[in-house]
């Protein structure tokens, strides 16, 4: 495992499209995700312990952001399952019903949304304005791996977000994501 942080917010930077399957058999295209209000687009695994260590509160506060503040959210996985077996499509699907994803967990099999987005690690987090510009890349919370996370944990992400729902704009302070590289496939 490489731990990696993710690079500054690039404000303004635009949503790439894409058009990936999801673990429900269904195809996603960026247009489908979106919400009135903004589009969070995560990079996430199934193996990886950072990723682990936040699934139960992530996919509380990706609910909140769905339902309340009218955010779209979409996690994508980009791995390359010949190295990492546990991040099989097959384990996605499992994965994605175990922990009652609200939101589509697409496959990206070529790597090249990933590329698109600039993704290094995972977690990594990308929120978008209503207008698809990016004001948000930053953490999920400040806990990294810690279990269980500690009473005055702050969830950074959540915050930004209902932010950006709100005013269209990320806080100009952002800590940066970290968490495992992504397994690149070696002709990538």
């Amino acid at each position: 495992m490489v731990s990696t942080l993710t690079p500054v917010c690039e404000f303004g930077l635009p949503a790439p499209n894409f058009e990936l399957p999801g673990v429900d058999g269904k195809r996603y295209r960026r247009s489908d995700v979106c919400g009135p209000n903004g589009l969070l687009v995560m990079f996430i695994c199934n193996h990886c312990p950072y990723v682990n260590a936040i699934l139960p509160r992530l996919v509380d506060d990706a609910r909140t952001l769905m339902t309340e503040h009218g955010v779209g959210v979409v996690a994508i996985m980009a791995n390359d399952p010949a190295d990492y077996p546990e991040d099989s499509f097959d384990n996605m699907v499992e994965v994605a019903r175990q922990h009652d994803f609200p939101f589509p967990y697409l496959l990206d099999a070529s790597q090249e949304v990933a590329k698109a987005y600039g993704a290094v690690c995972t977690p990594d987090f990308f929120g978008y304005n209503e207008r698809l510009e990016l004001q948000y890349r930053g953490r999920f919370d400040s806990t990294g791996r810690q279990l269980p996370p500690p009473a005055d944990n702050r969830h950074e992400l959540l915050a930004a977000m209902q932010h950006v729902a709100t005013t269209g704009s990320g806080p100009a302070e952002q800590t940066p994501s970290i968490g495992c590289s992504i397994k690149w496939q070696a002709d990538a």
